[in-house]
Formats: structure tokens, C-alpha cells, sequence
């Protein structure tokens, strides 16, 4: 593995760094071998690896990758692209993947919320069990404002820091 300036990288220091950073994101609840792509893609230059390079990279099987991409996917943390002029997907990891994930949690908590607000109904407002679901509401409902306004500010100061994309 190079370095973008030609340098030569320590393989054996990324693939420590890689572990390292993966167990802290499966403590913190990722699915473990989601969470070592996720972490191989984004120590890569490109930002991006085809399957076959993943599984040399992280020694695990195919339907490994597979698996791990599918659930990546999912949650919105990478892409899949097309080689140009050839048959093999690329996944591929942004620098906004971090925006993107949470942002798309927000529909996550709307569902959420949905959901108390029926509890709540069929419960009533005026019982303990009516109370707690109005307080867990209500603080889903901070969340969302919270979160929307953090990304606004975080588009500003990545814009500041960074440029447009």
C-alpha cells in the first residue's frame, strides 16, 4: 500500500490502526466486520476498494465483504460505484459519510416519535406510563431540533475548513 505522496506505508501499522479503530466503533455498537471495511475504505487513499482488495486487506472471505457492505450501505456509510469499462463494484467511503449517517437517523427518531405520540394516546397523558412516554417524546423532539441545528453549523464549519465538495 502507498502513501498518495509515494511513500511507502507501514502495512502492518494500518492494519493496527484498522483493528483498533474497529474495535472502538463495535464497542460503540457497529456489527464487527462492517466496522473493519468501514475503517479499511476510509485508511485508503482512494477512499474506496473493490471486494477483492477488501478481502486481501482484512484476510476475510467474499460473502464477508458482501455482508458488510450490504449493512454499510444501509446505513448510508458507503457506495457502491462501477469500475468504468468493467463488471467490478468499487465500494467507496465519502468525506461526509459521518453527516450523512446521522442525518439519515433523523428519520430513524421522526418514526419514533410517531410511535410515542400513539403510545401516549392509547395510555393517556394523565398515567405514569402516559408521563414517561410524554417525557421519552419530548426528549426525542430536543434530539431532532438539536441534531438539525448541529448540522447546520457543522455544514458551515466543514464548508470553512474544507471547501465545497
Amino acid at each position: 500500500m502507498t502513501g498518495s505522496a509515494g511513500n511507502a506505508r507501514d502495512a502492518e501499522a494500518v492494519s493496527r490502526f484498522v483493528e483498533s479503530f474497529a474495535a472502538q466503533l463495535v464497542e460503540a455498537g457497529l456489527p464487527r466486520m462492517p466496522a473493519r471495511v468501514f475503517v479499511a475504505l476510509l485508511s485508503s487513499d482512494e477512499g474506496a476498494m473493490t471486494s477483492a482488495e477488501l478481502g486481501e486487506q482484512l484476510r476475510i472471505s467474499p460473502a464477508a465483504v458482501s455482508g458488510a457492505v450490504r449493512y454499510l450501505a444501509q446505513q448510508h456509510m458507503v457506495s457502491r460505484e462501477r469500475e468504468p469499462g468493467s463488471r467490478k463494484e468499487r465500494y467507496r467511503v465519502h468525506g461526509n459519510q459521518w453527516y450523512e449517517a446521522l442525518t439519515n437517523r433523523e428519520a430513524v427518531i421522526k418514526r419514533w416519535e410517531g410511535a410515542l405520540r400513539e403510545g401516549l394516546t392509547s395510555l393517556g397523558a394523565d398515567t405514569p406510563a402516559g408521563r414517561r412516554m410524554a417525557e421519552t417524546l419530548a426528549f426525542f423532539e430536543f434530539v431532532e431540533d438539536e441534531v438539525a441545528a448541529m448540522m447546520e453549523r457543522w455544514r458551515a464549519h466543514r464548508e470553512k475548513m474544507f471547501g465545497r465538495e
